[in-house]
């Protein structure tokens, strides 16, 4: 028996913190448009051949970073079962807040970055209007799938920074006037078609209690919730998921800050929290 290996073990059952889990380059992992343009191509999905893109749903504003909703990976998900309850009322706040509540749509691509494509296929965050824009360019009769290795297309990116306080960055895609072929080393393409790190997997997976209880904290900001150390459901990517500034992840998805509590949407009107204890108590 390896005596310093099970030291090694208990300890890190014994941690409180994540502050012993192994950091993930995320470099490595995502690509986030710089400021000005960027050249890349949207490589074909390893794990989807009909779609390069998966939408995956996080909860924003519930905790101090994105979360995954449970229901990416077929499960129930707290969060989402309170936004059904408030629906069931016909009350105007339970409405809004069941909007707030609602996770949000994002969006990844695998794709190959131009002048770096020695890192290899990296994923592309990006939010609805983006994702609509690429599809409207599938549909264009002139262009097609651009995905294509022999006959896509490559595209530029231009990433405009926001344009002062309470702006946002705007991102604008176009394709390139000549289809071109990803890679003129067929070994190099086999390997970008091989070897993709999967949108679902690079996740955390906090667990049922967890996001339980970030729910509770953020309709009850008042109150103080016991709440232990998340637990990922699966050991999918060791992902610390509370750090003291934002993370490039963090950067990639997004962040919607807001400063909507339950008192400003339910002023006077305790339904929200009896609905809240009744569904889960």
């Amino acid at each position: 028996m390896d005596l310093n290996a099970i030291k090694s073990k208990l300890a890190a059952l014994n941690s409180t913190g994540n502050q012993d889990r192994e950091k993930v380059d995320f470099d490595k992992i995502y690509w986030r448009p710089a400021n000005g343009k960027s050249t890349i191509r949207i490589v074909p999905s390893a794990f989807n051949a009909a779609d390069p893109f998966t939408e995956l749903k996080l909860h924003y504003n519930i905790g101090k970073f994105p979360m995954m909703s449970l229901s990416n990976y077929g499960k129930q998900d707290p969060i989402e079962e309170f936004v059904k309850e408030l629906r069931k009322t016909s009350d105007k706040d339970n409405w809004s807040l069941s909007g707030k509540l609602s996770p949000k749509s994002r969006f990844f691509a695998p794709v190959i970055v131009r002048g770096e494509e020695e890192k290899g296929v990296r994923l592309w965050s990006f939010g609805v209007n983006i994702y609509k824009a690429l599809l409207a360019l599938a549909e264009d009769e002139d262009i097609g799938d651009f995905t294509d290795v022999m006959s896509g297309w490559d595209m530029v990116v231009e990433n405009t920074p926001a344009a002062g306080p309470g702006q946002f960055p705007t991102t604008t895609v176009r394709i390139k006037p000549k289809q071109t072929p990803l890679s003129d080393d067929n070994a190099q393409v086999d390997l970008w078609l091989k070897e993709q790190p999967n949108a679902l997997e690079v996740q955390t997976q906090y667990d049922y209690e967890y996001i339980k209880k970030k729910l509770q904290e953020y309709l009850n900001p008042g109150e103080e919730v016991e709440t232990e150390a998340p637990v990922p459901a699966e050991s999918i990517a060791p992902v610390t998921p509370v750090a003291a500034e934002e993370t490039d992840l963090d950067k990639a998805l997004g962040s919607h800050k807001t400063d909507f509590t339950l008192e400003t949407a339910v002023e006077g009107n305790k339904s929200t929290v009896s609905k809240f204890d009744d569904l889960f108590n």
